[in-house]
C-alpha cells in the first residue's frame, strides 16, 4: 500500500514538474535558510491570526444581514422582543443566541483581529528597534505599515458592523470627524452614509469593505511581503559567523514547514480558548443604535482608542485662543481636525518615513542583513520609547472616564495632567532611555577589555587583595564589538575657493544637524588594537591570578575540612 501511495505521489509530481517546471522553484524556496530566534515568530502569528480571521469570517458571513432596513425584533433573546432594530443588528443576536456554535466563532473572529493588529505592532516595533527596515527592506517595512493601516481599516469595519450603541456612537465620532474637512467635509459625509447621518448605506457599504476590499488588500500585500522576505533574504541577530554576505539557519523544509504547521494549530487553539473563555463584545448589553443615548464608560478597540484619546485631550481653546472659527461661511474645527486627522497623519507619516530618515542621517547606502542590538543605537531606541510613550498616553486619555472611576481620580485633573504629559514624558523617555543603552553600551567596553567578574577575591603576599575576572569567550567578544561606530557626517564649506556659494549647502546642513542628533554622542566599540592590548596586559596577570585562585581554593577546603574535625571531636 504504502509503495503505490508514494509511486502515485511521485508520479503526480512528475506530471505536473513536466509541464510547469516548478520542481525547480521548489528545490529553491526548500533550501531557503532562515535564522532561528523566537521574536521572528511575530509575524507568523500575524499571518496565522489572519487566516483563523478569514475562517471564522466565511461562518459569519453566511449569517449576517448587512442591512439598515427596521425590523421588530422577535428572536431567542426575550429581553428584546419587540424593540426596534436594523437587521444587521437582528442577524448579530441571532448569530449570538441561534445560530449554533454562532457566539463562539463571532468571539473567534473578534479576539483574533485583536491578536492580528497586536501582533503586527508587535512585529514592527521589533523590526524598528533591531534596525531591519535599513536598506534593501525598505519598501517592505513600506509594505508592513500599509498592513497595519488597512488593519486598522479592517478592524474598524467590522467593529461597526452589529449596529449596536456602541458602535453607532463610534460612527456618529467619524461623521464628525469628516465633517471637521474644510469644504469637502459635508459632501463626503453624505455621501459616505448615503445621506445625512447616520443614512441608510453605511452598513453595507461598510460590509463590502470588510469582506472583500481590505482583505483583499490584505491578502495581495503579504504575499507582497512574504516575497519580499524571500528575495532579500531575512535578517539575522548579530552572534559569531554572521555576517551581511551570509546566513546562519536551518532550511525551510523540512524544519520550518513543520515548525510552521504545528504553531498555527498552536495559535488557532489559543485564540479558541480565550473566546470560549472571555467574553467580548456583548452587542445585547448595549441595544440597537439610537442616536439619543451614550454609554459611559465605552470606549472603542484599543487599535483605534488614540484617536478618541486625542479627541478627549484636545481641549476647546488654546492660550486664550478659540479653536473652531467660521471663514466665509464655512466652520474650521481646528479642535477636531487637528487631533483626529491631522496628528494622525503626521504620526503615521513619520513612522512610514522613518528608514530615509535614518538613512538620511548615516549617509550609509550599503545592505545590512545582520540586525542591531537597540543598546547599540540609542537614539533610534530613544526615539522608539518615546513613540511608544506617546501612543500609550492616547490610549490611557481614552478611557479616562474608566482610569479616573477605577483610581478615585478627578476626570478633569486626569485630562490636564495627560495634557501636560503628552508634551513633556516622551522627551523624558527619550533620554533615560538612551542614557541607560549608552551605559549598557559602556558595560559591554568593560567586560570585553577586562572579563566577567567572578566574585573570587584573591590576595597577594604584599597583602593587595584583587578580584579574579574571567575572560569572554569568542561568541561573547563578537556579539559586543561587531556593530558600526559611525561618526557625524561632514560636509564641504558653504563657499568654495571662488567666494560662490556652494548649491544644495542648506540641505547638506540639515543633513549634517540630523546626523550630529543621532551619532555625536556615541560610545566607540573596542577595536582590535584595544582588545589584543588588554589581553596582553592581563594575560599573565589572569594566569597568576588563576594559580592564585586555586591555592585559596586549597586552603578553605583545608581549613572547612579543620573545621568539620573541630565539630566532630565537639561532639
Amino acid at each position: 500500500m504504502g509503495t503505490k501511495l508514494n509511486n502515485a505521489a511521485g508520479g503526480t509530481a512528475n506530471f505536473v514538474d513536466d509541464r510547469t517546471s516548478i520542481g525547480g522553484f521548489v528545490k529553491f524556496f526548500a533550501r531557503k535558510l532562515f535564522p532561528d530566534h523566537w521574536s521572528f515568530m511575530l509575524g507568523e502569528i500575524a499571518l496565522y491570526s489572519f487566516v483563523v480571521l478569514l475562517l471564522s469570517g466565511v461562518f459569519l458571513t453566511a449569517f449576517f444581514v448587512p442591512s439598515m432596513t427596521e425590523v421588530h425584533y422577535e428572536g431567542a433573546f426575550e429581553t428584546m422582543h419587540g424593540v426596534s432594530m436594523t437587521e444587521a443588528f437582528a442577524s448579530t443576536l441571532k448569530i449570538s443566541f441561534e445560530v449554533p456554535g454562532g457566539l463562539l466563532i463571532r468571539q473567534i473572529h473578534h479576539w483574533s483581529a485583536l491578536l492580528f493588529l497586536a501582533a503586527i505592532m508587535t512585529h514592527m516595533c521589533r523590526v524598528f528597534f533591531t534596525g531591519a527596515f535599513r536598506k534593501p527592506r525598505e519598501l517592505n517595512w513600506l509594505v508592513g505599515f500599509t498592513l497595519m493601516v488597512l488593519g486598522l481599516a479592517a478592524g474598524f469595519t467590522g467593529y461597526s458592523l452589529p449596529d449596536d450603541v456602541l458602535s453607532g456612537n463610534g460612527l456618529r465620532i467619524i461623521d464628525g470627524v469628516v465633517k471637521s474637512i474644510p469644504i469637502i467635509g459635508s459632501y463626503t459625509s453624505y455621501w459616505l452614509f448615503g445621506g445625512e447621518y447616520p443614512g441608510g448605506d453605511i452598513i453595507p457599504r461598510l460590509f463590502t469593505a470588510h469582506i472583500l476590499l481590505v482583505p483583499g488588500l490584505i491578502l495581495a500585500l503579504i504575499a507582497v511581503h512574504l516575497f519580499l522576505v524571500f528575495l532579500h533574504k531575512h535578517t539575522q541577530y548579530p552572534g559569531g559567523g554572521k555576517t551581511d554576505r551570509n546566513v546562519v539557519g536551518l532550511p525551510l523544509f523540512p524544519v520550518y514547514t513543520a515548525k510552521a504547521g504545528g504553531f498555527f494549530f498552536v495559535v488557532f487553539g489559543i485564540i479558541a480558548l480565550v473566546a470560549a473563555v472571555f467574553t467580548i463584545n456583548p452587542v445585547w448589553n448595549y441595544g440597537p443604535y439610537d442616536p439619543s443615548p451614550v454609554s459611559a464608560g465605552t470606549q472603542p478597540d484599543w487599535y483605534i482608542l488614540f484617536v478618541d484619546g486625542a479627541l478627549r485631550l484636545m481641549p476647546g481653546w488654546l492660550f486664550g485662543i478659540p479653536m473652531e472659527w467660521e471663514i466665509f461661511g464655512y466652520t474650521l474645527s481646528m479642535n477636531i481636525l487637528l487631533p483626529a486627522l491631522i496628528m494622525p497623519g503626521l504620526f503615521f507619516g513619520f513612522i512610514a518615513m522613518y528608514p530615509w530618515i535614518e538613512k538620511w542621517a548615516t549617509g550609509d547606502r550599503g545592505e545590512k542583513h545582520v540586525l542591531d542590538r537597540p543598546r547599540n543605537v540609542p537614539v533610534r531606541t530613544g526615539i522608539g520609547v518615546a513613540t511608544i510613550t506617546f501612543y500609550v498616553i492616547l490610549v490611557l486619555e481614552g478611557s479616562n472616564d474608566i482610569v479616573a472611576t477605577l483610581f478615585h481620580l478627578s476626570l478633569n485633573d486626569l485630562t490636564i495632567f495627560f495634557q501636560w504629559a503628552i508634551f513633556i514624558l516622551p522627551p523624558i523617555m527619550f533620554w533615560v532611555t538612551k542614557r541607560i543603552c549608552m551605559g549598557l553600551q559602556r558595560k559591554d567596553r568593560e567586560l570585553v577589555l577586562h572579563g566577567h567578574e567572578t566574585g573570587t577575591i584573591v590576595r597577594h603576599e604584599n597583602g593587595e587583595y584583587i578580584e579574579v575576572h574571567s575572560p569572554l569567550d569568542e561568541q561573547e567578544v563578537w556579539l559586543r564589538v561587531s556593530h558600526d561606530d559611525i561618526a557625524p557626517l561632514e560636509v564641504a564649506p558653504e563657499y568654495n575657493e571662488n567666494g560662490v556659494r556652494r548649491k544644495g549647502y542648506r540641505w547638506d546642513r540639515f543633513k549634517q544637524a540630523l546626523s550630529r542628533f543621532y551619532y555625536e554622542e556615541r560610545i566607540s566599540p573596542v577595536t582590535k588594537a584595544e582588545y589584543d592590548e588588554a589581553q596582553h596586559h592581563h594575560g599573565h596577570g589572569n594566569a597568576e591570578a588563576d594559580i592564585q585562585a586555586a591555592d585559596a581554593k586549597d586552603a578553605d577546603e583545608r581549613l572547612t575540612g579543620e573545621w568539620n574535625k573541630v565539630e566532630d571531636e565537639a561532639k
